[in-house]
C-alpha cells in the first residue's frame, strides 16, 4: 500500500513537475502518463481473465474464476479511466472529444464487452454455471483486445502511432521514458494490490455464500 502511495506521488510530480513540455501540444501532453499507464493495466488485465478461463475449463478450480473477475472488474475501471482521459486530451489536441476512428472504436466496443461480461455474470446464481460461462466469455473477448492493441499499427488512424517501438520516427525525451515507465509500474503494482484484495474478498464471500447453503440443507 505504502509503495503504491509512494508511486503514485512520484507519478504526479513527474507527470506535471518534472517530465518537459511537449513542443507541438503543450501542458495537454501531461495527461500522456496516466492515459497510457491505465491502458498498459487494461489490456494484460483482459489476458490474464482469458488464461485464466483456460486454465478453469481445464482443472474446473474456482481460483481460476476468482481471479478472472478480478482482472476483469479492474481492468475494465482502468479502461474506464483510458477512455476518460483520451477525450480530456483530445478535444485541445484535436479539437473534438471523440471521432469513431479504429482505435477509439474499438477500445469502446472492448469496454462494453468486459462491462457486459460483468453485468451477465450477476444473471447466473449457480457458482459452477457461472463460472463456465464467464470462462468461454473472457476466452472469446480477448481477440477484441488484440485488435485493439493493434489497431494503430494495422490501420491509419487518428490517434497517434506508438511512440515506443513505434518505428522510424518514434520515441520520446530521455524523462518522459522515465515518466512513464514510473507511472505504469505504479499503476501495475497498484493493479496487482487491488487484484489480490479482490481474490480475497470473492473467495471470503464464496466461503460464506456455501456455509449458507449448508445451513440451508442442514434445516
Amino acid at each position: 500500500m505504502a509503495l503504491t502511495a509512494a508511486g503514485m506521488v512520484a507519478t504526479m510530480y513527474g507527470a506535471f513537475l518534472w517530465a518537459p513540455t511537449e513542443v507541438t501540444m503543450g501542458d495537454v501532453q501531461r495527461i500522456f502518463y496516466i492515459h497510457m499507464a491505465c491502458w498498459a493495466v487494461a489490456f494484460p488485465a483482459y489476458f490474464v481473465v482469458s488464461f485464466t478461463g483456460i486454465a478453469y475449463l481445464i482443472n474446473g478450480n474456482m481460483k481460476w474464476d476468482r481471479i478472472g473477475l478480478a482482472c476483469a472488474e479492474i481492468g475494465t475501471l482502468f479502461c474506464t479511466g483510458g477512455l476518460i482521459t483520451g477525450p480530456l486530451w483530445a478535444k485541445p489536441a484535436w479539437g473534438v472529444w471523440w471521432t469513431w476512428d479504429m482505435r477509439l472504436t474499438l477500445s469502446l466496443i472492448v469496454w462494453l464487452l468486459y462491462l457486459s461480461y460483468l453485468l451477465l455474470r450477476d444473471f447466473i446464481e449457480e457458482p459452477v454455471k457461472r463460472a463456465k460461462f464467464a470462462a468461454i466469455y473472457g476466452i472469446f473477448a480477448i481477440p477484441a483486445v488484440i485488435f485493439d492493441y493493434m489497431a494503430i499499427r494495422l490501420w491509419r488512424t487518428q490517434h497517434p502511432q506508438p511512440v515506443i517501438m513505434g518505428g522510424e520516427g518514434s520515441g520520446l525525451d530521455p524523462t518522459m521514458r522515465m515518466v512513464l515507465l514510473i507511472s505504469t509500474v505504479t499503476f501495475v503494482v497498484w493493479f496487482i494490490l487491488l487484484a489480490m484484495l479482490r481474490v480475497r474478498l470473492e473467495k471470503q464471500r464464496d466461503e460464506v455464500s456455501q456455509l449458507r447453503r449448508e445451513l440451508m440443507m442442514g434445516s
